[in-house]
């Protein structure tokens, strides 16, 4: 694939109804036979983080759950939530809406 990619994500707290703000999120690309960190930051009081750019091809996009939980108090059976998927050319959303016991992700918009 040629061109570039913008990449954002969107965490929605699915026990409160409200935007998930302060997850940790990274945002890696394979090197190899690993994986590279290539941007990282937390989600703002929207539960965003946008404009993250990048090349087209596949990614994984790892949330830290497990800290952001852990900061409210809360148990949980994730630590974390990695998301592997292929960012077009253009711009590819990775949504992830969670909760204690399960999370659940797509494609946005």
């Amino acid at each position: 694939m040629n061109g570039t990619s913008t990449i954002s994500t969107h965490v929605l707290d699915a026990v409160a109804g409200r935007p998930a703000e302060g997850v940790p999120v990274t945002l890696f690309r394979p090197d190899g036979d690993g994986l590279t960190a290539i941007a990282s930051d937390t989600t703002d009081a929207d539960g965003r983080i946008t404009g993250w750019a990048t090349a087209p091809g596949p990614h994984l996009i790892r949330f830290d759950t497990g800290a952001w939980f852990a900061a409210r108090g809360v148990d949980t059976f994730y630590p974390e939530v990695a998301v592997a998927f292929t960012a077009a050319a253009g711009h590819s959303h990775v949504p992830l809406l969670l909760s204690p016991f399960a999370y659940s992700t797509y494609r946005g918009s």
